[in-house]
């Protein structure tokens, strides 16, 4: 598997600054494998944060890396504990109908928000609108970014939804706010894009 680096999502969601969901687009030459290869999709993309966060850290450390150390990955991870289960593409895709904004800008939307604490997982939709820090986006941006996410449409798409305690990664997240795992094969791209949120206040 390698990462899609040069995909033009990449360069689009360095506009939204304040989304919280670490995206991971990826390629792969080995035949799919249903299920299997979508368990080996949301491994490479958590490989693939650790990589991100440990250059990051780096160069907050140093202000420019002069030297290149080796860093442990950051995060205790056991794929073999992640337990996937298909959805339509429509539940993942779709959000819901904002009734109001009250005068501090809180939305009310026509159905009920999981609770992170009884162990519900929080809908993309509302990963990407309702950080822990407002961040101002709503549905034409939701539309935006997934239409260059899944720029040949959805009715090729594959969901798969993922329980989150399979890496420590999500351990912030499972204490407030709420964590996410999706990954989603596209037949007519053949690639993959996995889907990830956790945070924190």
């Amino acid at each position: 598997m390698r990462e899609l680096i040069n995909d033009p999502f990449y360069k689009l969601i360095e506009e939204y600054d304040r989304c919280v969901i670490d995206y991971c687009l990826i390629g792969d030459d080995i035949p799919y494998r249903g299920l299997r290869s979508h368990k080996d999709a949301i491994l490479f993309a958590m490989l693939r944060l650790g990589e991100r966060y440990n250059d990051t850290r780096l160069i907050e450390e140093s202000g420019a890396c002069s030297e290149v150390r080796e860093e442990a990955f950051p995060w205790n991870t056991d794929i073999e504990k992640a337990q996937g289960h298909q959805i339509d593409p429509a539940e993942l895709l779709q959000g819901p109908k904002i009734l109001r904004t009250d005068s501090v800008g809180q939305r009310f939307y026509d159905c009920d928000i999981p609770d992170p604490l009884k162990g519900e997982q929080i809908p993309y939709w509302y990963a990407f609108w309702e950080p822990p820090h407002t961040s101002g986006y709503g549905p034409d941006d939701f539309r935006r970014v997934n239409s260059i996410l899944f720029p040949e449409g959805t009715d090729e798409l594959e969901v798969y939804e993922w329980t989150t305690d399979w890496s420590d990664y999500f351990d912030d997240g499972h204490e407030w706010w709420g964590t996410a795992c999706w990954s989603v094969y596209d037949k007519r791209m053949n690639r993959y894009v996995v889907i990830l949120a956790e945070a924190t206040d």
